[in-house]
């Protein structure tokens, strides 16, 4: 484990680098920006169920198969409170989904199994065996407020995104509250704040390589989500940042 796990560390790094350049020209094919040439459209409810149980599956196998302590059940049900809920009940709650290209859920399941070996690669097998001290420690309580703080971001703007539209209403509207008063993309901010915590409440490179990898692929998408608002709509808030508050 310990010869896969490092060359996997280093190519999750140099895969981050290689999205973020590409998705700053070429927009992923699903939601407004849904085209062909990417296999066949699936249900978008199927579609992310299908790409993300491997994330909730791999690190649930290598917890089973590796230490069980209580900082590594902390560790799961950290992981498993986002996934549980990204794979299983946001599908559900989706009102009017698009559908997606069969390669876009194909490619996030390769992603998922790679980013789940080496977070549970780490956290229950190659990496320090931690006591209890541990949930008492700074950077396990700042990470664990991060986590929550950005789990709270992510799922209010899910609630004003699908609340957006009257019902029989289609079309697109400028989605309005939460930290939608900052940015133009707050899920995708949330996102990122749930794993830089989940990065630092871990102490890991693992935890990082996927802070690093959520801030490649949704930031660049978010860039563009903001010129497309701002083109559509001639009133948009000019106050609102793309992604980061008054920064990005």
């Amino acid at each position: 484990m310990q010869q896969l796990f490092e060359p996997a560390l280093i190519g999750m790094f140099a895969i981050a680098v290689a999205i973020a350049v590409t998705l700053l020209f070429v927009n992923a094919p699903y939601g407004r920006y849904l085209r062909g040439g990417w296999g066949p459209p699936i249900n978008a409810r199927a579609g992310w169920m299908i790409m993300e149980t491997p994330a909730v599956v791999t690190i649930a196998v290598l917890f089973a198969t590796g230490r069980q302590g209580i900082v590594e059940t902390v560790f799961l049900m950290l992981w498993q409170s986002h996934y549980l809920y990204r794979t299983y009940v946001f599908p559900l709650r989706l009102k009017h989904p698009r559908p997606m290209p069969l390669l876009v859920p194909l490619m996030a399941v390769v992603f998922n199994i790679w980013n789940g070996f080496l977070n549970g690669a780490w956290l229950f097998h190659l990496g320090p065996q931690r006591s209890t001290e541990w949930l008492l420690s700074a950077p396990f309580i700042a990470g664990t407020v991060l986590f929550f703080a950005g789990m709270f971001i992510n799922r209010q703007s899910d609630r004003i995104i699908m609340n957006l539209r009257s019902p029989g209403e289609t079309g697109y509207k400028v989605p309005r509250g939460g930290f939608y008063r900052f940015v133009t993309m707050p899920s995708y901010f949330g996102e990122f704040v749930q794993w830089l915590g989940f990065a630092l409440a871990t102490w890991s490179l693992a935890g990082l390589s996927f802070a690093v990898f959520t801030a490649a692929n949704l930031f660049p998408r978010a860039l563009a989500n903001h010129r497309w608002y701002r083109e559509t709509f001639p009133d948009y808030p000019k106050e609102r940042r793309a992604v980061i508050p008054f920064i990005l």
